[in-house]
């Protein structure tokens, strides 16, 4: 057990930053790393031009990565904004028209897991209407993402950093899971397990982890303080991961950490060379419609 056993994959949207979008495949796959994720690339508009989106997958594929997570438009991230389904007038519209684009693009580069950031709660609206706005959303994006033989991640952020978002802890992510997946009857609503964020709210990580594992579709860590390289805090990864492994997770583990002062390239130290190239798929998944040389 230990990190060697895990599958990891890159965030290109907090590391490798320093470079333009269409490098930083290229540089995860220099630094050993096989597989990447990202927030919405554009966060300017949730219906990029085609071009835009075809270089993208050009990136990946030439590197030899693929991307097995990409966020739903979610507004400015990062930035002041945590999503965009639950916030009514322009917002929600933009993430409504997003839902194709976002699928469609995952489906041809492979990727098999959408993450929908609920949305900060706004001012002067009611909570319920935008819980009601919320769960509409999310059903359309579950149904999209179900079309391509995906599953719809549901995340939680952590209060002190996100003192709007409404969902800031475990419980409360399942329990969206569990609206959506009740609404759709389809099953394929997972929760995001970002172990930062649940670190950051002072959940028991261990009990979160027997509790949901069997409920997750995703993982993410970072250490804590600091959001930093595993190492650099003081959060017990190597063995909270190695409880996930136990409780039945064998998907993937999203590295989504700050690299710091210095180049993300060496932001990868406590990782061994060997370990960072994702050698199989996670059981029950399925496979990519692309795959990269290595196999995945």
């Amino acid at each position: 057990m230990g990190y060697p056993d895990q599958r990891f994959d890159v965030n290109l949207s907090i590391l490798f930053t320093e470079l333009p979008l269409l490098e930083r495949p290229a540089a995860a796959a220099a630094a050993g790393f096989t597989a990447v994720e990202l927030w919405w690339p554009w966060i300017e508009t949730p219906t990029p031009p085609r071009a835009e989106l075809d270089a993208l997958g050009k990136a990946l594929d030439d590197a030899g990565t693929r991307l097995v997570g990409l966020n739903f438009y979610a507004g400015r991230l990062p930035g002041p904004d945590r999503g965009a389904l639950s916030v009514p007038g322009a917002e929600s519209d933009r993430f409504r028209a997003n839902i194709e684009v976002a699928a469609d693009f995952a489906a041809s580069v492979g990727c098999r897991a959408l993450n929908a950031l609920y949305g900060n709660r706004v001012d002067g609206v009611d909570p319920a209407a935008q819980d009601e706005l919320a769960l509409e959303n999310l059903v359309a994006a579950a149904r999209a993402a179900d079309r391509i033989g995906a599953v719809l991640l549901i995340e939680t952020l952590n209060a002190p950093e996100s003192p709007r978002y409404p969902l800031v802890s475990a419980p409360a992510g399942i329990a969206v899971v569990d609206r959506v997946n009740a609404a759709t009857g389809l099953g394929n609503a997972k929760f995001l397990l970002d172990l930062y964020h649940l670190s950051m709210n002072g959940e028991d990580l261990s009990e979160v982890i027997a509790t949901y594992a069997a409920r997750t579709g995703h993982v993410q860590i970072a250490d804590n303080p600091g959001r930093g390289a595993p190492g650099t805090g003081s959060l017990p990864l190597e063995r909270l991961l190695d409880e996930l492994t136990k409780a039945g997770y064998d998907g993937w583990v999203g590295l989504e950490y700050k690299p710091g002062d210095r180049p993300s390239a060496e932001a990868f130290e406590w990782l061994p060379a060997t370990a960072r190239a994702a050698r199989r798929e996670p059981a029950g998944r399925p496979s990519a419609g692309q795959r990269s040389p290595d196999g995945l």
